[in-house]
């Protein structure tokens, strides 16, 4: 079951508006990052058990930080919410282990969906 998840994304409103989307009837310790360098220091610190990253970031850029994250656990459950969801981006998010790609800005029933096939093991949903 997921309740803890952390959030890497430079945008403020991206950030509020995933967390508004996530299941209400659940209750989760949400962590946050702006960066990909932070996220992933923060990955390794919290362990969590979801985590959501934009691509476009300073510092450090999501498919870098999902890259590392993945390196330093396998069994990462990385999800990569983006505007930019051209098949090239997707196969490569994917090629790096993410479990899915999901538009920017998520919808609650998309996240619904995610949250159905994250934790009934059935595998990502369709992008």
């Amino acid at each position: 079951m997921i309740k803890k998840i952390l959030i890497i994304d430079d945008s403020i409103f991206a950030k509020t508006v995933l967390r508004s989307c996530l299941p209400v009837d659940r209750s989760f310790e949400i962590i946050e990052a702006n960066n990909g360098e932070d996220g992933v220091r923060l990955f390794i610190e919290s362990n969590p058990d979801l985590t959501f990253t934009d691509l476009m970031m300073p510092v450090m850029d999501g498919l870098q930080a999902l890259q590392k994250m993945k390196e330093i656990r396998q069994d990462a459950l990385v999800v990569v919410c983006s505007a930019d969801i051209q098949p090239k981006s997707i196969q490569r998010v994917m090629e790096l282990g993410a479990f899915t790609m999901i538009n920017k800005p998520p919808s609650r029933e998309s996240l619904a969906d995610l949250f159905v096939k994250l934790e009934s093991g059935e595998g990502p949903p369709a992008t």
